[in-house]
């Protein structure tokens, strides 16, 4: 089973502060923001160092906080009609942009099980199990205003981070282990079996906003494994896809597939292959690195059952022989490397706390390094959701204790609020459109999507 921060460390636990080492181009391996705090006044030669976009100014309608000369629209809210029926499901979560002429579609997840108050309407051809809530919507919108509003995949269950690939399709991700009653799998377990469900749950589905596609019904990216799953990344490079597990009791790891047809388009994903577990260093657990720039070496496991026929895939390795990743959250690709968050990492007394952490992998020389870590008596806790811009501005989804923010990281490694939830809700899936402009994330618990928009950091492009 999946667990976030309010159940772990409940209400009124400490903030987590970022802490970054080096300039922020040793983050993005050489953007064009490399300034950082050696690179002088100027940003060596990219202009000033970029510290975030300042206080964070009260919203008089009572929705987001946003910095001087930024603006916010709503562009969908839970219970509104949608296009060919049904109204606007509830608890939206990873979204990603894609170019449509002149306007942006938008592929955005809803992570729900069953019984919800919005759930995704069930639309003849687009349901998987018709006792699940969750699924997909594909918004079309002209900036910050909505054209429209569909399903795109329905009868599912927590469709959660997910991610895009090079072929302009979205990987839609149940961070679930969910069963039917009576399933073989994990009979000790009885939190994993649902009465109301039809079918297996915890697979990868792929979405598209263009209709590519052609399915009679939802299928399932059964390769890829049944486990809890967060989010994805596709290198464009190699093809090869990461993915990470958000889960418990053991906690979960990330994965790498090698597909049997790297970038073969949509639908290419169902032909299969070889999924695989970190190992990193040697070490049965990542919480215990404190040392900013830490390096360590990486090898993958076969994965013994992707299908978890009986048993979790996480729990088919002798102990040791994977890398746990506490509470691992997003996964982002961007010039070369990939980046995931370990959202809950705490190391023994004897090490030193800390909570929270952002890795990132370099596919070539198969080395992790520790870029950032989350530590006890900053503003901000609980990263979800990562986000890195074209021009390698990182952004981060609160989820948290108190305030939720958006928060971006600034060109001094240090952390700088973007948007705060007056209601205290979790963001989630923040992505820009493809041309810079807006920035479109979700309010989770209020079930609501906005694009914001304002003087981005100049330059950008």
């Amino acid at each position: 089973m999946s667990v976030n921060r309010r159940q772990v460390l409940g209400t009124g636990a400490a903030g987590i502060g970022i802490v970054l080492t080096g300039a922020v181009g040793s983050v993005f391996g050489g953007t064009a923001y490399a300034g950082g705090p050696q690179g002088g006044a100027s940003g060596q030669g990219h202009g000033p160092i970029f510290t975030g976009y300042g206080d964070l100014v009260p919203d008089s309608n009572g929705v987001i906080d946003l910095p001087k000369g930024f603006s916010y629209t709503k562009i969908s809210v839970r219970g509104t009609p949608l296009a060919g029926g049904g109204l606007s499901p509830t608890f939206q979560d990873g979204m990603h942009t894609f170019a449509a002429g002149r306007r942006t579609a938008i592929v955005r997840n809803h992570e729900l099980i069953h019984e919800a108050k919005y759930p995704v309407p069930h639309v003849e051809g687009l349901v998987y199990d018709e006792g699940a809530d969750g699924g997909n919507t594909v918004l079309l919108v002209d900036g910050g205003k909505l054209v429209s509003e569909k399903v795109g995949l329905a009868g599912t269950v927590r469709n959660c981070a997910g991610g895009p690939t090079p072929w302009g399709t979205w990987l839609t991700c149940e961070e679930t282990e969910l069963v039917p009653a009576g399933d073989p799998f994990d009979p000790s377990t009885a939190a994993n079996h649902d009465a109301k469900l039809t079918k297996r749950h915890g697979y990868v589905f792929e979405v598209d906003a263009f209709g590519r596609l052609h399915d009679p019904a939802p299928v399932p990216l059964t390769a890829l494994g049944r486990f809890a799953h967060e989010a994805v990344a596709v290198d464009p490079r190699t093809g090869v896809l990461y993915l990470t597990e958000d889960a418990s009791g053991p906690f979960g790891t990330v994965y790498r597939f090698l597909p049997k047809h790297p970038w073969g388009g949509p639908g290419s994903l169902r032909a299969g292959s070889t999924l695989q577990a970190l190992s990193a260093g040697g070490l049965g657990d990542l919480s215990g690195i404190t040392e900013i720039g830490t390096r360590l070496p990486v090898t993958w496991v076969d994965v013994p059952d992707p299908a978890a026929t009986t048993t979790s895939v996480r729990k088919q390795f002798a102990p040791g022989a994977v890398s746990q990743v506490p509470k691992a959250e997003g996964i982002y690709y961007r010039d070369g490397s990939v980046y995931f968050v370990s959202s809950y990492a705490k190391a023994a007394p004897a090490v030193g706390l800390h909570e929270g952490q952002v890795w990132r992998f370099d596919p070539k020389r198969q080395v992790i390094e520790l870029i950032v870590r989350f530590a006890p008596g900053g503003t901000f806790d609980g990263p979800d959701n990562i986000h890195i811009s074209a021009w390698g501005e990182m952004i981060l989804c609160e989820d948290g204790d108190g305030d939720n923010h958006l928060v971006v990281i600034g060109d001094d490694g240090n952390p700088y609020p973007l948007a705060r939830s007056v209601s205290q809700a979790e963001f989630a899936g923040a992505t820009f459109s493809p041309d810079g402009k807006y920035l479109y994330a979700n309010i989770q618990e209020d079930g609501v999507t906005v694009a914001i928009t304002g003087p981005w950091r100049p330059g950008r492009h």
